[in-house]
């Protein structure tokens, strides 16, 4: 895994039990895979004019605590322990402020692109060594906790296939 370090990020409230992951879909520009925009989009060093989509996001200050790139490489952006500002406005079964109590992690993938075999094993991967570290009760989309105004990871994201590979034993 290698570790880039976000900006984005702060305390999270005092006795707050992490028990949620949301899963996220980016891509920069939108539909375009690969480059560094993403790792400069959550560093705030994204360059407003080297795309015309870049205006209108450089100026977000948003990070998430992992990144699972195409080929299922892993970026941390933020330390489990921190707050990653990655859902915004957003409630989850009663409570808002998802940030507060969640661990969020993007895949680099568009609403209408399918995922990468890669990206679902690397998910599993991280997913399983997160449960063994803190109390994770749920997993949700980025469309679930903020309904209406966000669609990732989309209709493309195949959430049986993830339970699959969540249930598939590790190989020793």
């Amino acid at each position: 895994m290698r570790i880039v370090d976000s900006p984005n990020q702060d305390e999270r409230p005092p006795g707050v039990e992490i028990g949620l992951v949301v899963v996220h879909a980016i891509s920069l520009p939108p539909g375009q895979f690969g480059g560094d925009a993403i790792e400069r989009l959550f560093t705030n060093r994204l360059d407003p004019s080297a795309h015309p989509y870049f205006e209108s996001v450089a100026h977000l200050r948003v990070s998430s605590h992992f990144l699972v790139r195409r080929d299922g490489a892993l970026v941390r952006f933020v330390p489990v322990e921190r707050r990653a500002w990655h859902a915004g406005a957003s409630t989850w079964r009663g409570r808002s402020r998802c940030n507060d109590f969640s661990v969020g992690i993007e895949l680099e993938g568009a609403d209408d692109a399918p995922f990468e075999d890669s990206q679902y094993a690397a998910l599993a991967l991280l997913l399983t060594d997160l449960r063994k570290k803190l109390p994770l009760r749920a997993i949700a989309g980025h469309d679930e906790i903020a309904p209406g105004r966000k669609t990732d990871p989309g209709p493309r994201f195949d959430w049986n296939r993830l339970l699959v590979e969540l249930a598939r034993p590790l190989a020793l």
